[in-house]
């Protein structure tokens, strides 16, 4: 029996020594603000002495458009429909709490009404009465759920392969995701976090292999280990997620895009379909050879697709209410 305890002596041992030869440190604050929080950036001051990043383009009077990235991302994966619509729309999105130079939040809180509300005080904050959401992954979660709370504010919800609906992937998915809900497991790896692996969850997460460059791949790295940013993963994971009711859904009469990969190995199409058929003012666009991130993968497709829609959106809720969308 004494063998038994010394194997599993020197298998602690091991791990223990290749825990602290493999991990990897957190990234300097100055130096990722100086990398990825160049102008148009800015830290946006919300509730209090709170700071957020945010990126806010396009003219002040145009209509208003708020981008939600997806889990473990940041605001640049917005940056092609950012340049796209900022002549004609104000472009405002910015880095959700845990996340990019945003960092993690004071109250420890990942659910997603806080996510909700950080909406608000961003909005708030920029003086913006009325918007257009789009949220992409758990970005997209986010947007349907701030839809369901706070639709007076809406004038249109863009829902870019979103998470909430109940349906389960049938693949492996995204590696880096699935160690992260493990248990023991996810906190290790989430310290040592090879830059390998953030390659490779990126490339499990879309079909076009030509967005994962050495640079994104270096911003994904980096950004996660921005100080506080994996401990605030590790939390959110443990939340777990929500998935939306059929009759939460129902009630959600705001004119809705519904934009999917159909390859998407993350969440699968048949959730898109799954969002057609419950919400009530819904309209698709589908991206064959695509996955996960189609306002990456096919930018110029999808940007135009949201162009047309939201420009007819737009134009009759202004006939239906005798103003200007703003």
């Amino acid at each position: 029996m004494k063998w038994f305890w010394r194997i599993l002596g020197g298998l602690a041992l091991a791990l223990v020594v290749a825990f602290f030869i493999f991990r990897v440190p957190d990234t300097d604050p100055a130096e990722m603000q100086a990398k990825y929080g160049t102008p148009p950036s800015r830290m946006l001051a919300i509730d209090g002495d709170r700071r957020v990043h945010v990126r806010d383009e396009g003219p002040r009077d145009a209509p208003v458009i708020i981008l939600l990235h997806g889990s473990n991302a940041d605001l640049h994966t917005w940056q092609k429909w950012a340049d796209a619509l900022k002549g004609d729309y104000r472009v405002v999105r910015f880095d959700q709490r845990g996340h990019g130079l945003t960092g993690p939040a004071a109250d420890g809180e990942y659910a997603l009404g806080s996510f909700v509300e950080d909406i608000d005080e961003v909005a708030d904050a920029l003086d913006i009465d009325r918007f257009t959401l789009a949220g992409n992954s758990m970005g997209g979660a986010i947007a349907m759920g701030y839809a369901i709370a706070k639709p007076e504010r809406l004038d249109a919800l863009v829902l870019v392969d979103a998470g909430g609906a109940p349906i389960e992937s049938e693949g492996s998915g995204n590696l880096a995701f699935t160690l992260a809900g493990m248990p023991v497991v996810g906190d290790a790896m989430s310290q040592m976090l090879p830059r390998s692996l953030v390659a490779r969850s990126l490339s499990q997460s879309v079909s076009n292999q030509d967005v994962v460059t050495p640079e994104a791949v270096d911003r994904y790295w980096e950004l996660a280990r921005y100080p506080g940013n994996r401990a605030a993963t590790r939390k959110r994971f443990s939340v777990g997620r929500k998935n939306f009711a059929v009759d939460e859904v129902g009630k959600v009469a705001v004119p809705t895009l519904v934009m999917w990969g159909e390859e998407d190995a993350l969440i699968p199409y048949e959730a898109a379909a799954w969002y057609m058929e419950h919400l009530p003012n819904a309209t698709l666009a589908s991206y064959p050879g695509i996955g996960h991130i189609p306002m990456e993968e096919a930018a110029e497709e999808s940007v135009a697709d949201l162009q047309v829609w939201l420009e007819k959106v737009l134009a009759s809720t202004n006939e239906q209410s005798g103003g200007t969308a703003s």
